[in-house]
């Protein structure tokens, strides 16, 4: 009979999973649980208990407190955890159950439990004879399996301490691929100087650029064995943590015979030794002295501990070195694993580790037609080559398969860029293959790649599926649309790059205007900033500020310009301020139109800044022109119709006997010009002065039919123009002309002429918006004149 006890742990697991995975739930439901997601600063513990519903409810609250804001939830990995995943967790709690029971039947079953899956590992990954050691920091197992080699190499290290390590002081090998900060932790944890740890390079003239140079570590050991050092430790690599690439393990092995050091291997290449074909390189880890394994991500286990399989003799050594203990609780650190691999089986183990090898491969064979796209095969033949076929031959069996963009040379550019992009090729190239990864992993989440750096081939897209595969759940059917996403994104890329120097010329052939920003680090066409004049502007700091607010508003209209290019402003630590970027281009841009736009915008808003700047003072310059046509027009009237006809009744007598006989004489302010200019024209012609011509809007180049977007070459589409479209489009359009501010001739006794002129200062930013309009027609008169 099942203990009533262990099923009702299962059945508590089980309700709390679903409550905590129910991501709707508490979408739905407004109830305590919003006040818990919106309270979610430490307060005082509560003075009545809360019952199991209410405790969940909270921790569910804070689980997906992060999602109330966004638009799209970001799925948590707790709602991909699977049946294994569920078995690891209630060993958890299982664990925590067994360790209530005395203290004979607790060392039994753990006791059993650690033999049972120290026996299974041990065979699964074809480590004879060893034992295992589970540990939840994944350096934990090589720091005490470097204290393990201590006790072991200095005789009277367990009485005396440090003090013997000063006659021959331990030196333990890395390889420069190893992950990050690892040596650093090993000495900090052992207590020794960072002398002891001795970085060996890669190889530079032979074999693969990440494969520890082999002659030159047995270069340093015999400088070191002279220098009266011991050598101590090696630790080479199955898979690097970035790369997957695999040290020459059997070589090592050999050195480490002969001069007696102990041999560690870790890597995630290690979970391929369950398959009968795995490859001859990573068989060779079975012959080392110990090895490191992540079961957890391996097979998609949540909170599983790693484990370091290793070989020695003398317990009393391990004891002593924390490799194994004698305290039961810390061997029930198995049980998570113990259910989980009774849960899979020897079949359904070998079956995740496959499924994640195949998906490799099945990404590495659809890639091989894509020429713009090198993968990791493709990469190792780069190499000036001696091992180039047993290098090309480990990465085939790799499970980690790296992709990057390269570039190509194309006709795409009328230029010759070819030549320009010698010197800043590769960091382009980077930031190119940096903004590829991105959008592969936000169109294909299931995919799981990412963007690693490394020191050769720069950045890459890295699809690592025996990380992610069983997390995620992973199918091929995922990898087939990462390499339709990534064909769809190639043209993008090789149209952008080739256009890139296009760009850059033209931008510079409208200076003093606009000026290109070199900004390799941006995946995109280029960045610019509109300049203003120099002479114009004065002092430095107005004309930052006028940089800045003219290239502010530039960005703006180019955003809501009818286009598929995005214009922002780039990423947030770029080299210079107030610049706009532009982002990716297709194949069938117009460049030249591109920045003849930008810089026919940047000019209308200059000029209109300007005038909205200057337009108090230009109001009130008309007004005292205005005030002195008006003296001078009472002058002239005074003397054609005398002083008599100016007296109140005497006046009205002669004009009764003897009207006279004026012309109008009016006079119109414009806001444009900021001139004061006579209306005979107006009155003559019933038309105002200064109107610019009607044109036919059908041959204006910033007009397109409707659906059609802008800087779209001539030609470059699916449609050619049709005649009617083109007659509809020329009579749909309007003009929109310069306002003007009639002043129109009163009597001399009426001083209204300055008040309607400073009524005019009122309606100025209507002014500003139909001069706006008068300005782009201006321009779009001057493009009609000039050659195509």
């Amino acid at each position: 009979m099942v203990d009533t006890t262990v099923a009702q742990v299962g059945k508590n697991l089980s309700d709390a999973m679903r409550i905590l995975g129910d991501g709707q739930r508490g979408m739905e439901e407004k109830t305590e649980g919003s006040i818990f997601s919106r309270t979610s600063i430490p307060g005082p513990l509560q003075e009545a208990g809360q019952d199991v519903a209410t405790i969940l409810q909270l921790i569910h609250s804070l689980i997906h407190e992060e999602e109330e804001g966004e638009d799209k939830p970001n799925p948590h990995r707790m709602q991909n955890v699977g049946e294994q995943g569920h078995m690891a967790l209630l060993g958890h709690s299982l664990a925590a159950y067994v360790s209530v029971l005395d203290r004979e039947r607790l060392r039994k079953l753990a006791t059993r439990i650690l033999s049972d899956t120290t026996l299974w590992l041990c065979r699964l990954f074809r480590y004879e004879n060893g034992s295992a050691y589970f540990h939840e920091d994944d350096r934990e197992g090589l720091v005490n399996v470097c204290r393990l080699v201590i006790n072991a190499c200095y005789d009277d290290y367990a009485s005396e301490g440090y003090a013997v390590l000063s006659s021959k002081q331990p030196v333990i090998y890395q390889s420069a691929s190893s992950r990050p900060g690892l040596g650093q932790h090993l000495c900090n944890q052992l207590g020794l100087p960072l002398s002891s740890l001795c970085t060996v390079p890669c190889n530079t003239l032979f074999g693969s650029q990440h494969q520890m140079d082999i002659a030159l570590l047995d270069k340093l050991i015999k400088e070191d064995v002279e220098s009266g050092k011991f050598p101590l430790l090696l630790i080479a690599n199955a898979g690097t943590h970035l790369a997957g690439h695999t040290d020459k393990l059997g070589r090592l092995r050999d050195l480490c015979d002969q001069y007696k050091m102990w041999l560690h291997v870790e890597g995630i290449n290690l979970a391929t030794l369950v398959l009968a074909e795995a490859s001859s390189a990573v068989m060779a880890a079975t012959r080392s002295d110990s090895i490191t394994l992540m079961p957890g991500p391996w097979l998609g286990l949540p909170a599983v501990t790693a484990v370091t399989l290793y070989r020695h003799e003398d317990p009393a050594l391990s004891l002593a070195a924390g490799l194994t203990s004698s305290q039961p609780v810390e061997k029930l650190r198995a049980l998570p694993l113990w259910l989980s691999l009774q849960y899979l089986g020897h079949s359904g183990i070998i079956q995740k580790i496959r499924h994640a090898t195949m998906l490799s491969q099945q990404l590495l064979q659809n890639l091989k037609s894509v020429s713009s796209i090198k993968t990791s095969d493709v990469l190792a033949m780069e190499i000036p080559l001696i091992d180039a076929l047993t290098m090309v031959e480990d990465e085939l069996h790799s499970p980690v398969v790296l992709l990057k963009y390269s570039q190509e040379i194309t006709a795409a550019s009328s230029s010759g860029s070819v030549d320009a992009y010698c010197a800043g090729e590769k960091e382009v190239l980077d930031a190119i293959n940096r903004w590829l990864g991105k959008q592969l992993a936000q169109m294909v989440p299931a995919s799981g790649v990412d963007v690693v750096e490394l020191e050769d081939e720069g950045n890459c897209v890295r699809f690592s599926p025996l990380l992610t595969a069983a997390d995620l759940g992973t199918q091929p059917e995922d990898v087939d649309n990462l390499v339709q996403k990534l064909l769809e994104l190639v043209p993008l890329m090789t149209s952008t790059m080739s256009f890139r120097q296009d760009f850059k010329e033209e931008t510079r052939q409208r200076s003093p205007y606009l000026r290109y920003v070199e900004e390799l680090s941006w995946p995109g066409l280029g960045a610019v900033r509109y300049e203003p004049q120099v002479e114009r502007i004065g002092i430095d700091i107005r004309r930052t500020k006028e940089i800045k607010k003219i290239n502010a508003e530039l960005l703006k209209q180019l955003q809501e310009l009818d286009t598929d290019i995005i214009f922002s402003t780039g990423p947030e630590f770029a080299k210079e301020e107030d610049c706009i970027f532009i982002s990716m281009v297709a194949d069938d841009v117009d460049v030249s139109e591109l920045v003849e736009t930008i810089v026919t915008l940047g000019r209308d808003i200059e000029e209109n800044g300007r005038l909205l700047e200057n337009m108090t003072e230009v109001v009130r310059k008309g007004i005292r022109e205005a005030e002195q046509e008006l003296l001078k027009a009472n002058d002239q009237k005074l003397m054609e119709e005398g002083m008599l006809r100016q007296l109140p009744l005497v006046g009205s007598v002669l004009n009764w006997f003897s009207p006279v006989q004026t012309s109008i004489k009016g006079r119109t302010f414009s806001l444009a010009a900021g001139s004061l200019d006579s209306t005979e024209v107006t009155y003559s012609t019933k038309a105002q002065s200064g109107r610019p011509p009607l044109k036919d809007s059908s041959t204006s180049s910033l007009e397109r039919l409707q659906g059609q977007k802008l800087f779209r070459r001539s030609g470059a589409g699916s449609d050619s123009l049709s005649e009617s479209s083109s007659i509809g489009q020329a009579e749909g359009s309007t003009s929109i002309h310069s306002p003007f501010l009639s002043v129109p001739e009163v009597d001399s006794a009426c001083q209204c002429i300055p008040e309607e002129i400073q009524d005019s200062s009122q309606q100025k930013q209507h002014g500003q918006v139909d001069n706006k309009a008068f300005l782009e027609e201006r321009k779009l008169e001057g493009q009609e004149g000039q050659p195509s």
